[in-house]
């Protein structure tokens, strides 16, 4: 299950820490690097990333890089927004620890030959962290419970106790494993999809104003990120936006 779950740094600006992270994850078994729209080009081939990795270089020469975070979490079925910063809207909050028995649950739960079944945790930049709307593209947040009077970690410190919990959390899942199917869980990409056709529909039959939309897409984006939804649940609601575009074109315009 180490093997399913990756650790994504969004817009890395320093090669240094990236070959830091190589070698943070590697020290706890996991393979999985994603850049998302690093600073610099190439930068798994960077020399201060080569040094820093400091022998974590297959990590790093195999690090997948992104142009978007969508792109990086459309394989992702669980994923973590590490970030210390209190939001007031967003998906639920949660320690490390907490997400780490998530992460297994997740992973263990479902059956043999599920490998599309993935966790990540995501980061932000030092300087500024992940943004709402980086934040808003996870199923949860969750932050590692520092010292309040000092709470100062660099990225490649938060992914070594992030690798850490998970780690630990992982290495006696086999006894969670259930017997019998599980519903595949629905891939970032799957629920994206949903998610537009969803607005669409909104704005079909009246709902939703596009010219003022509010914060109801937000909203919705959390309420289906709360539900962990399965494959099969996104095409039946799918189903259901067809259905609600289909019946507002049959209704007259003006008609109530």
């Amino acid at each position: 299950m180490l093997s399913r779950v990756s650790f994504v740094m969004v817009e890395p600006s320093h090669p240094g820490n990236v070959g830091s992270a190589a070698r943070a994850i590697k020290t706890m078994g996991f393979a999985r690097l994603v850049l998302v729209n690093p600073r610099i080009p190439d930068t798994p081939a960077h020399p201060e990333a080569i040094a820093l990795a400091s022998g974590a270089t297959d990590v790093l020469a195999a690090a997948r890089v992104c142009d978007t975070l969508e792109e990086a979490l459309a394989p992702v079925t669980m994923a973590f927004a590490m970030t210390a910063r209190h939001r007031d809207l967003g998906p639920p909050a949660c320690d490390m620890r907490q997400a780490a028995e998530l992460v297994r649950e997740h992973l263990a739960g479902c059956a043999d030959g599920q490998d599309g079944v993935q966790a990540a945790i995501v980061l932000g930049t030092e300087r500024s962290g992940l943004t709402n709307e980086q934040v808003g593209m996870c199923h949860r947040i969750c932050h590692i419970p520092a010292n309040p009077e000092y709470s100062s970690l660099n990225v490649a410190q938060a992914l070594q106790l992030a690798a850490y919990e998970l780690r630990y959390a992982l290495l006696g899942a086999e006894a969670l494993a259930v017997a019998g199917p599980r519903a595949e869980p629905a891939s970032g990409e799957a629920v994206e999809a949903l998610l537009a056709h969803w607005e669409q529909a909104l704005i079909a039959v009246g709902y939703l104003d596009p010219r003022h939309p509010k914060k109801l897409m937000p909203r919705m984006r959390h309420l289906f990120a709360r539900s962990g939804l399965s494959r099969e649940e996104t095409d039946l609601l799918r189903g259901v936006c067809t259905a609600m575009i289909a019946q507002s074109r049959k209704i007259p315009h003006g008609s109530s």
